[in-house]
C-alpha cells in the first residue's frame, strides 16, 4: 500500500476491488475496466464439429470453463456441480492444471490454448461455468459472453457486477447444488436469446473502444490540474 500511496490515481478493474482499497486506506482509486476483443471472440466462431469431437450425444448441453486450475478458480465445485447434473450435460475444462480424475460428464485439455482455440471453444458452447469467487475483471466470463453464450457463475467478486441479469445466473458461491440449480435454470429458458443479450451487453459496455474512453478521461481528468502525475494499476 506504501507503494500505491504514492500515485495521483490508483486503478481497479472492477467497483468491488477499488472498494477494498478505499477501504485499506487508498484515496484516488478509480474503476477501469479491462476491453474484450469483439471481432476475436464472436458467435460466428461457433463449429459444430466440436460435439462430434467430444462425442457428445444429441441434445447434450455443453458447458465449458477455460483458465488454469488455481485455489480461487474453485474447479473442484465445478466437478462437484457435474456430478450433481449428470447425463444431458457436459463441462469442457481447459487449461494448465487441470484434474486427471474427473466425472463422466466432463473431458479436460490440460495445457495453455491460444486464442483461435478458445474463441472456437466458446462459440460453440452453450454456457458458460465459473465458479471464481475472487475475480477482478472475469476477463474469461466477458470473452464467453462476447461469443453469444451466458454464464453461470458465483455471485461473487466482479462476476456480480458484470454478469447482468439476462446475459445468464449467478448463484450461491461454493455450493455446488445452487449451481446445479442455476444451469437447470438456465436452459428452461432460451439460452440463444440470453445469449443474444450478453454478446450486445459486452458490445455496450467491455469494447476496447469503451475501455480506452474510460482511461483517456481518467488522465483528462488529472491533466486538468496542470500538474505531472503518476498511474498505478491494481489488479491480483
Amino acid at each position: 500500500m506504501t507503494l500505491y500511496r504514492r500515485f495521483d490515481s490508483v486503478l481497479a478493474p472492477c467497483q468491488a476491488m477499488a472498494d477494498r482499497l478505499r477501504d485499506w486506506g487508498l484515496d484516488h482509486v478509480r474503476v477501469q475496466p479491462l476491453g474484450v476483443d469483439l471481432q476475436r471472440f464472436h458467435p460466428r466462431w461457433c463449429d459444430p464439429a466440436l460435439r462430434q469431437e467430444l462425442g457428445l450425444a444429441r441434445g447434450t448441453r455443453l458447458l465449458v470453463f477455460i483458465g488454469r486450475n488455481s485455489s480461487e478458480k474453485n474447479i473442484d465445485i465445478l466437478l462437484a456441480t457435474m456430478r450433481r447434473l449428470g447425463r444431458g450435460y457436459h463441462l469442457l475444462l481447459m487449461g494448465p492444471g487441470m484434474p486427471h480424475q474427473v466425472p463422466e460428464n466432463v473431458t479436460t485439455v490440460n495445457r495453455c490454448c491460444g486464442s483461435h482455440e478458445v474463441a472456437r471453444v466458446l462459440a460453440s458452447s452453450d454456457a458458460m461455468l465459473h465458479a471464481g469467487t475472487r475475480e477482478t475483471f472475469g476477463l474469461i466470463a466477458q470473452e464467453a459472453m462476447a461469443s453469444g453464450i451466458p454464464v453461470v457463475g458465483a455471485r461473487a467478486g466482479a462476476l456480480e457486477e458484470n454478469v447482468p441479469l439476462g446475459a445468464g445466473i449467478l448463484c450461491r458461491p461454493l455450493d455446488p447444488d445452487a449451481m446445479a440449480d442455476a444451469c437447470q435454470s438456465l436452459f428452461r429458458n432460451d439460452v440463444a436469446v440470453s445469449g443474444r443479450y450478453a454478446r450486445r451487453y459486452v458490445e455496450r459496455h467491455f469494447s476496447w473502444e469503451n475501455a480506452m474512453h474510460i482511461l483517456l478521461q481518467h488522465y483528462r481528468e488529472l491533466l486538468a490540474g496542470d500538474r505531472q502525475v503518476g498511474f498505478g494499476l491494481q489488479h491480483q
